[in-house]
């Protein structure tokens, strides 16, 4: 009997689709012609037919277990009388047919949200009833309406935490202050960003003596003070159930979804200057080496002496005596001893070998109405990273506070690569004639060092990206087993829980370990299918370790199994919040390289797939795709070990690092694609200026590669590019939904 196996189907824009399987193992192709009765995000069962050229299993749907309730964003047309919803989510395969009395007061090409009443069928479309009309497609801010609808981003809060924030006093209340550490006559301070709304960390630093008599060191008290959210925010109320659901605050260009309601993030819990603030306090002693050799937590009420930007106290450790510093003398000592202990804890960074990459992030800016003006890199100055080794600070000894007192908590652990990872990556080094490697046990000071030595390379950027590609993302769990690209034995998240829902819950069992008591955790709602899908990845990564396959993993209490539970939805909303704004800063991209079609650009070569290159512009850094057709009239094999397109006849290389000439031919709005025309063959890459480089700490922990780059062997087929070059950049100045685009659209009546 053929294997039948369950899972939920992924569709693709191109048609087809596969099924990711409850089971973890490797994912089951459904050709088109099986995706004409099911929809995205369903849930089936598929018997494995065959495997296709490619060797991946191929199925067939034998049962629709449950239909997916997800509602479906997208244009509606009118074509020939008949009205259609185009899904903005090309992983829907199928437009929504709509009857006219089911399209409401939506008007042809405005964005609607439409709920389906009759699934697809192998000789039907779907059909549906439009739920809520979102705008026209150009309405500043579109984009975001869409995004977390598509990611079911929760974005209104229920009337129940609505009503409870609106009780919360508008200040800190006398017996709230009682059983408190008094700290306003400490200067504490917070450093922010411009445009921060929210401060959720202070802090503040002094020289003392650390130890007695002779043997007495000089060194830092360092305090980090972090609003206390766990006060107003009570176990299992309403506010608490809507951030557990939302898990963390998203992040858009000029707007947020944030985890608390406004009263709190932006009031109460916001450490905002020259007004008393409850606060958790995490109060250290920091050698001259770096190492926090006592801590101690308390409750506690401070008044934040002032509020700093990067910019300000980078300008004023530049310059002591220059005119930011004048304007804030007062606080001018307090800012020197920061930068003090900031670089006794960079010495137990590089001690511990913690890996420490250099890459490019880039910021949007946006005018008024939501339109991109310039894409610009990043700066990230001393400001910046001693505000993020004092949170580091304070994340280990929470980590420590809670592993010594054996309470369940939620650790943040990022494990090192899988086997496959560092064959990958090990392969990839010596091919590119990098003398150092990794070991079968591999260390973060061995990628480290890797990084330092191929800093000065014209292809340093490309390595760095293989070297965090290669890596695991971070998740939150109850089993602690260390923090790889930090180097710590325990980390956990402290420092910020106005927008991150573990953080709060640390905050929690730190109160109930100071009070001798043990913290429960509140009857939560299940977690979804996310949770359900990394849980499924998770369990596969285990197995692989396990030495003895045949022993059965230890069972856990149902105690650390709701801990397990709230990691796991913690980790895949993470997921959801990055996906959703990666995928609205994308759309903004786009909108913008419209602007800018038919012109030229120089560019290098970021990543390589057996379909063609991606490059990342110069001057914007913005990325797009030279398709494989582009490349010239020959056959072009991809090496996946070396990352290289490489020309059978002329021998041609494109390989990561490769500098091109780029013409901008083509953008497609809905599909979030930029397709470049290569205009310049490619010459070897030279260096970036020094000041485009950007230190990246691994706490951001990405080894996603962006969709549809995809890895094909030199076995498989090769795909050959025509002599002639593609015609002349098609016309993107209207999205790909209008009239001309959906021309050619097939209607499936509905039988």
């Amino acid at each position: 009997m053929l294997e039948e196996v369950e899972g939920i189907v992924q569709g693709h824009r191109d048609g087809h689709g596969f099924v990711i399987r409850d089971d973890g193992e490797a994912d089951i192709y459904l050709p088109p012609n099986e995706m004409r009765a099911v929809l995205h995000k369903d849930r089936v069962k598929v018997r494995i037919v065959r495997s296709d050229r490619k060797g991946r299993p191929e199925g067939r749907v034998v049962e629709i277990v449950e239909r997916s309730n997800q509602v479906i964003i997208g244009r509606l047309l009118c074509e020939s009388g008949i009205w259609i919803v185009a899904p903005e989510d090309k992983r829907y395969g199928q437009d929504v047919m709509i009857p006219k009395a089911g399209t409401g007061a939506a008007k042809p090409g405005q964005v609607v949200v439409v709920e389906l009443i009759e699934p697809p069928a192998l000789f039907g479309q779907p059909v549906g009833r439009i739920k809520e009309v979102l705008g026209d497609i150009d309405d500043p801010g579109m984009e975001i309406e869409i995004a977390v609808r598509k990611y079911s981003v929760p974005h209104e809060f229920s009337a129940a935490c609505i009503a409870q924030a609106r009780a919360l006093p508008d200040h800190v209340l006398l017996q709230d202050k009682r059983q408190r550490v008094d700290l306003t006559d400490i200067p504490l301070v917070t450093i922010d960003g411009e445009d921060a709304r929210d401060f959720d960390d202070a802090v503040y630093c002094e020289p003392v003596k650390i130890g007695r008599g002779k043997a007495a060191v000089s060194g830092w008290r360092l305090l980090v003070a972090i609003a206390d959210v766990s006060h107003y925010v009570q176990n299992g109320s309403a506010i608490d159930v809507d951030a557990y659901d939302r898990a963390t605050s998203v992040y858009f260009p000029r707007r947020v979804i944030p985890m608390l309601p406004e009263k709190l993030s932006n009031g109460l819990c916001s450490l905002n200057p020259e007004v008393e603030r409850l606060c958790m306090v995490c109060d250290m002693m920091v050698t001259p080496d770096g190492e926090v050799s006592a801590y101690q937590f308390y409750p506690a009420v401070m008044w934040s002496h002032a509020r700093f930007t990067y910019t300000e106290v980078a300008a004023i450790l530049a310059n002591t005596r220059g005119p930011e510093a004048l304007r804030r003398k007062d606080r001018v000592g307090d800012l020197i001893h920061l930068h003090d202990v900031y670089r006794a804890l960079l010495k137990s960074r590089q001690r511990r070998g913690a890996v420490d990459f250099e890459t490019v992030e880039t910021q949007i800016v946006c005018d008024e109405a939501g339109h991109i003006e310039k894409i610009v890199p990043r700066v990230r100055t001393d400001a910046h990273k001693l505000i993020e080794e004092a949170m580091l600070a304070a994340n280990v000894c929470s980590a420590d506070f809670i592993a010594q007192s054996k309470h369940a908590g939620l650790f943040r652990v990022h494990e090192g690569p899988t086997p496959e990872k560092q064959e990958i990556l090990r392969n990839y080094l010596k091919i590119n004639g990098i003398g150092l490697t990794i070991g079968d046990e591999p260390s973060p000071a061995e990628f480290q060092a890797i990084a330092t030595a191929t800093k000065d390379r014209p292809d340093a950027a490309q390595i760095h990206s293989m070297l965090l590609r290669s890596m695991q993302q971070a998740i939150y769990t109850p089993s602690n087993s260390g923090h790889f690209g930090l180097a710590f034995e325990a980390y956990t998240h402290f420092t910020s829980p106005i927008r991150r829902y573990p953080d709060l819950l640390v905050h929690r069992v730190i109160k109930a370990i100071l009070a001798k008591t043990k913290y429960q955790l509140p009857t939560l709602p299940m977690p979804g299918e996310a949770h359900a899908k990394l849980s499924k990845r998770l369990e596969k990564n285990l197995a692989s370790r396990v030495a003895e396959p045949a022993r059965k993993p230890r069972k856990l209490s149902a105690e650390m199994q709701a801990w397990q539970a709230a990691g796991l939805h913690c980790s895949a909303n993470e997921r959801r919040a990055d996906e959703a704004s990666r995928d609205v800063e994308a759309w903004l991209k786009c909108k913008y390289m419209r602007e800018h079609l038919g012109e030229e650009y120089s560019g290098v070569v970021s990543a390589v797939t057996s379909f063609g290159i991606f490059v990342t512009l110069d001057a914007m850094y913005v990325e797009g795709l030279v398709h494989i057709t582009e490349l010239g009239g020959e056959y072009y094999r991809f090496d996946e070990a070396r990352q290289e397109l490489r020309g059978e006849r002329t021998g041609q290389r494109y390989a990561l690092g490769t500098r091109v000439q780029v013409q901008v031919s083509r953008v497609d709005l809905d599909g979030r694609r930029i397709d470049f025309r290569l205009v310049q063959e490619g010459v070897p890459a030279a260096p970036r200026s020094g000041k485009d480089k950007e230190r990246v700490v691994l706490e951001s922990e990405a080894d996603n590669i962006p969709s549809g780059r995809r890895s094909r062997k030199l076995s498989e087929p090769l795909a050959r590019a025509p002599k002639s070059q593609r015609a002349e950049a098609r016309s993107a100045a209207r999205p790909v939904t209008e009239k001309g685009k959906d021309k050619g659209r097939k209607i499936r009546r509905h039988s």
